[in-house]
């Protein structure tokens, strides 16, 4: 087998090297062969050249330059789509979710899942730092209209840290059109219709600072594209050919 880490980014240098550090380390010592890839989402701070730094010593570390600042969504898709690995896995550039946990993933794929979600709700236990309540309130109100509109029956469809197979990635990610934060249940809708299995899997998370996500604006915006994905699925969009294509990788 072999394993791809994609790490979306966006104005992340004040916290990308010691993240770099953390996933390099860990996947030098597993008997596997991976790769790790940081997309570039149009920063305007030092996150790119972090990335060729580490690259100089580290053969297996790549940077993928998104065309300007498209989104997180459009992020995960184009490193995923650009990825080499039998499994790809996309996690949070602050690792909310320790890399330590990716075991616990691909466990569940070799089980025979096509896409593993870590989830921070199974195992309330599990959370190392709570978010705050309003946060907490937010998210429970989300994951009720997702039930309600989508029909997804996740505890939690929003934890950055999710691994696929390379099938249900290559059928799935090409016909996302969501490239913002609502991109998750885009993801999962479309696994269901196409009848991938998807394991949800209790994880370790502990809430980061720093986060760009407002509440109520970033909320809104969620609901809308959520509409939008039950208005795609009625009119056919995700019945043709792939929408989009990975961008080419800039040298």
């Amino acid at each position: 087998m072999t394993y791809s880490i994609v790490i979306p980014a966006y104005n992340e240098g004040a916290r990308l090297g010691a993240t770099l550090e953390k996933v390099l380390a860990y996947v030098r010592q597993q008997p596997w062969d991976a790769e790790v890839i940081v997309v570039n989402d149009g920063s305007r701070d030092n996150t790119a050249e972090i990335v060729r730094e580490f690259a100089q010593k580290n053969p297996n570390l790549r940077l993928i330059e998104n065309p300007g600042n498209r989104g997180k969504g459009y992020s995960v898709r184009n490193g995923i789509l650009n990825a080499h690995g039998n499994v790809i896995l996309f996690s949070d550039a602050d690792l909310s979710s320790p890399i330590e946990e990716m075991p616990k993933l691909l466990q569940a794929i070799e089980g025979g899942a096509a896409i593993a979600i870590g989830s921070r709700w199974l195992r309330v236990e599990l959370q190392t730092r709570r978010q705050s309540l309003h946060r907490q309130l937010f998210g429970r109100i989300f994951n009720l209209l997702l039930r309600l509109v989508l029909g997804l029956q996740f505890a939690d469809t929003q934890c950055g840290f999710k691994a696929f197979t390379r099938r249900a990635a290559q059928t799935i990610l090409p016909l996302q059109r969501v490239e913002r934060w609502g991109f998750d249940p885009e993801i999962l809708f479309l696994a269901r219709k196409f009848g991938f299995r998807v394991e949800e899997v209790p994880v370790r998370w502990g809430h980061s600072g720093g986060t760009r996500i407002h509440p109520l604006i970033d909320g809104s915006r969620m609901f809308q594209e959520m509409l939008r994905i039950r208005w795609y699925s009625i009119t056919g969009k995700y019945d043709g050919g792939a929408a989009v294509t990975p961008q080419p990788v800039k040298p």
